[in-house]
């Protein structure tokens, strides 16, 4: 289902309305770039990795290419890690690494404008608003407007080698 429900007529005008993909991830919705995901697939168990971070599930074999998959729910303590028919794996793309994000369920592709978008507000330093871009509205909707490729890049994640990082 999309949702064409942009900003303004300047917004539209000026190039400002971006789609994104909802998700959920317990009782709270969020949205990521849709230019980042290349699929959304079923949930199916991964290999696990020895020692890796309890966010990371371990890989999966998608057509020849070994993709880490991270539950975001366990990274970001949001609601329970439970796998049922609705949990599914979105495939993203990001700077040429295929990562895959285990979610509760997929919601929609809807359009937000900047105007829609809020910035995140501050919060003490237990809660690490780095990787949220805003709060963005949509009639009775409040989505957290997460910037994905910087999360899944990021250090703490362990997903791509640093010096490589800092290398681009």
């Amino acid at each position: 289902m999309i949702q064409e429900k942009p900003g303004s007529v300047a917004d539209d005008a000026a190039g400002f309305t971006q789609e994104y993909l909802t998700f959920t991830l317990g009782e709270e919705e969020y949205a990521i770039d849709i230019l980042k995901v290349q699929e959304i697939r079923g949930y199916e168990p991964p290999t696990s990795i020895a020692n890796a971070p309890a966010f990371i599930k371990g890989v999966i074999n998608l057509r020849g290419t070994i993709v880490p998959i991270v539950d975001l729910r366990i990274k970001f303590r949001v609601g329970k890690a439970e796998y049922t028919p609705f949990t599914v794996v979105i495939i993203l793309n990001v700077r040429s690494r295929v990562v895959g994000i285990v979610v509760d369920s997929v919601s929609d592709v809807t359009l937000l404008s900047q105007g829609q978008i809020r910035p995140a507000p501050e919060f003490a330093a237990t809660v690490d608003t780095k990787y949220i871009v805003g709060l963005g509205t949509l009639a009775e909707r409040m989505l957290i407007v997460v910037d994905i490729e910087r999360l899944m890049l990021s250090g703490e994640m362990a997903l791509v080698d640093e010096v490589a990082e800092a290398a681009r």
